[in-house]
């Protein structure tokens, strides 16, 4: 099989009409589903956790940021080599490396007597997850013809939008009633069902090819992501405790690596030999998708790292009321996933995706005017409008950005989206804590009194979002239903 062969295929045997062919493939989605439903739940469980860790650890905002900055960082620097991994490991045993390191993390983060191994195991579950979410888009991708992928889509929505919603809810339980390490050991034996039955019933849909692996670029591209978000959360640190490394030096050598890991690139995907195909980029509606989503990513999480310390530490909410808050956006958005899906297949992404981007951009500008004598009702009617202008965003978006490139570049396009997501959260991260963490800092020298500092600090990183999205509604308008590209599959899905 060439280089030019598409990296991830359907079986030579499948026959589009063929129902078992069919039913395997629905049971092979299903099960990438639920398994990426529990690694979002990991990932989002700990989401109202950080005051509490800060507490119970006795570190500072910055420190704790690194629980999920470094799960973000991890995951971008693996996420690049899962296009060489879906295309070098057939479906059945690469599942089955992504959910045993998970549950191998989350056993190590679940006896975890303090923050350095508790971020190790973070590490090591990132690995785990990195894997799961290109897995699941390229399978997607290969497995459903292009006129029902709006509806497929729309049910990973459903997975990205209720783990979020649950998350914080079972998070905050917990943390008001147990051990912080009770997370884990909730999350644990989920992930290994998930781990089981996949083993059991799942099947190859993928035929492997030769792929070469760069370690270069995998040493370029660790450099590039970790100096930028290293620089970045250096930042924030600096308002409590000055670093002996300037800030800018971290983000100089990220931006360098950034350079030297794009030229890598250009002059390996010649030969066909790029760790990420930077030819996907060339499709002007894939790239527009791209920065759109991370401009998004870097508004949503920074912004959503913010609100949890805000809710606890200005309004004096508990964690579990943090998590109760939460909710009714994550169930919203979960229940119009499918509903957005359906009308992508018949309208296209454009009459979605500006409404959808317009009313997040509003909701971060109303953010910015939160304080210590804002009503809760008022943040969770924000939120829950927050989450309907994400429900009418990320489905549009995925769908529209992996359809517009031919199948040979399923998975760089589902390396790269993801790498972009993973990259921008983190910088939203670092970017917000640091802005929170100076403001606040600046305003208790000047005399004001420390809650009204920190809601001084939160306005000035909501600020961040609201300025950001901006960028995000130029971005969106540009956006368009893409048109069928060669090579797509055929119906497998009994549409």
């Amino acid at each position: 099989m060439t280089t030019d062969t598409a990296s991830f295929e359907v079986l030579p045997e499948s026959e589009p009409h063929d129902p078992v062919n069919a039913a395997r493939n629905r049971l092979v989605i299903g099960l990438l589903l639920v398994s990426t439903f529990v690694v979002f739940l990991n990932e989002t469980i700990m989401s109202v956790a950080i005051p509490h860790l800060m507490t119970d650890l006795r570190v500072s905002a910055g420190t704790a940021q690194w629980l999920t900055t470094a799960f973000l960082l991890t995951m971008a620097i693996v996420i690049p080599i899962t296009g060489f991994l879906l295309q070098r490991i057939n479906t059945r045993p690469i599942f089955m490396i992504a959910m045993s390191v998970f549950t191998a993390g989350t056993m190590l983060c679940a006896v975890s007597p303090g923050v350095e191994l508790l971020i190790t195991g973070r590490v090591v579950q990132a690995i785990g997850t990195a894997i799961m979410m290109p897995l699941l888009m390229t399978t997607v991708m290969t497995l459903v013809p292009p006129e029902g992928r709006g509806k497929i889509m729309g049910n990973i929505s459903i997975v990205m939008s209720v783990a979020p919603a649950l998350g914080p809810t079972i998070g905050g339980f917990i943390l008001e009633h147990y051990d912080w390490r009770f997370m884990f050991y909730f999350t644990l034996p989920i992930a290994i069902l998930a781990l089981a039955i996949g083993v059991s019933r799942i099947r190859n849909v993928s035929t492997p090819r030769y792929a070469p692996l760069d370690v270069l670029s995998v040493i370029l591209s660790a450099f590039a992501f970790g100096g930028l978000v290293y620089g970045l959360s250096s930042l924030g640190e600096g308002a409590e405790h000055p670093s002996p490394i300037p800030a800018w030096l971290p983000i100089a050598v990220g931006l360098a690596a950034m350079a030297g890991f794009a030229w890598r690139q250009f002059r390996l995907q010649e030969q066909d030999r790029a760790l990420l195909d930077l030819r996907t980029l060339q499709h002007r509606n894939y790239t527009l998708a791209l920065v759109t989503m991370g401009v998004a990513m870097v508004a949503l999480l920074g912004s959503s790292i913010l609100l949890p310390i805000y809710t606890q530490t200005v309004l004096g909410l508990s964690t579990q009321q943090t998590g109760l808050m939460l909710l009714p956006g994550g169930l919203t958005m979960g229940v119009l996933g499918p509903i957005v899906g359906r009308l992508y297949d018949r309208v296209g992404p454009t009459p979605l995706l500006v409404p959808g981007v317009t009313t997040v951009s509003a909701v971060m500008w109303a953010l910015t005017l939160v304080g210590v004598d804002t009503p809760v009702w008022a943040v969770v009617a924000g939120h829950i409008v927050l989450s309907i202008g994400l429900a009418f965003t990320f489905t549009p978006l995925f769908t529209a950005s992996m359809s517009s490139v031919p199948p040979r570049f399923y998975s760089h396009a589902s390396a790269i989206l993801g790498t972009v997501q993973q990259v921008a959260g983190a910088a939203g991260i670092a970017l917000f804590v640091a802005v929170m963490s100076l403001q606040s800092a600046s305003a208790v020298a000047v005399g004001v009194e420390q809650t009204e500092a920190l809601a001084s600090g939160i306005r000035a990183g909501f600020m961040c979002g609201a300025v950001v999205s901006l960028l995000m509604i130029a971005a969106a308008t540009f956006v368009r239903r893409p048109p069928v590209v060669p090579g797509a599959p055929a119906p497998v899905m009994g549409h």
